[in-house]
């Protein structure tokens, strides 16, 4: 209830930056994902979204996740990624703009899965076309709160990594050390049923945002591991120098063994 709150009552960004009246923190430090010396500012106490790098607006999760690839695949410029659910910036648009062999994919639920939509590969990550180890890693932010059934798609996850791979991911726990809670489930229509008041977060390939299916705990990790085989680790990393501090910075690291 909190985090949709605070979520619903974010001003825009560039308005947030700019208005003096709204300051609330700042701190220097050098961002992972422009890697350039940078401020970070927060406008809100709710970091998790406002605490930005006043070069490429970026908020502490993205720096987590590029912080977090780096450290396990320091060779992740030569590597083949595929990514779900991009948005032009932070650590998206890093891997995009340094990988070669970088795959990006949405949800396009109108059009034929397996076709591309505008130059993106359109993919359920639940029953994906792509063949049998296709990537080295797999990266998502903030995805896994929205599925109908995740234990597919950690499954088709696992299948489509190399061995030695990983899926390399953030999403709000928000049960922490509570037992996983399903929110919705999936309505004869597509549309989601809600079991408990009714959650959206904003997405940017539709105007009615994603509704919010499972809230997580920290169990998560059995939940891989039942469903996929792949073992999963939690960084929590808090890093003022690289502005990661915020509400569930949490990054997972499930890997292929």
């Amino acid at each position: 209830m909190f985090y949709r709150a605070i979520k619903a009552g974010l001003k825009n960004k560039m308005l947030d930056i700019i208005a003096p009246s709204r300051f609330y923190w700042e701190q220097p430090g050098h961002c992972p994902c422009c890697d350039r010396d940078t401020v970070f500012v927060a406008r809100h106490q709710w970091l998790r979204d406002q605490f930005q790098c006043t070069n490429c607006w970026c908020i502490p999760r993205e720096r987590a996740l590029m912080v977090t690839i780096e450290k396990h695949f320091p060779n992740w410029k030569a590597l083949s990624i595929h990514e779900s659910s991009p948005i032009d910036k932070g650590a998206s648009k890093k891997l995009k703009d340094n990988c070669r062999h970088y795959t990006v994919s949405q949800y396009f639920p109108n059009d034929p899965f397996g076709s591309l939509v505008n130059g993106v590969h359109n993919e359920d990550l639940e029953a994906q076309t792509f063949a049998d180890e296709s990537f080295d890693l797999v990266i998502t932010q903030d995805v896994f709160e929205h599925l109908y059934a995740p234990a597919k798609a950690f499954k088709e996850i696992a299948r489509t990594l190399k061995k030695g791979g990983a899926h390399i991911f953030t999403v709000p726990i928000i049960n922490r050390f509570q037992p996983t809670e399903v929110w919705a489930s999936k309505g004869a229509h597509g549309e989601p049923v809600f079991l408990k008041d009714p959650e959206w977060h904003a997405n940017p390939v539709d105007a009615k945002g994603s509704p919010v299916t499972i809230h997580w705990g920290y169990d998560i990790v059995d939940f891989i591991k039942v469903h996929s085989g792949l073992t999963t680790s939690i960084e929590y990393i808090d890093d003022l120098s690289k502005g990661i501090r915020a509400e569930f910075r949490e990054v997972l690291v499930s890997k292929k063994m």
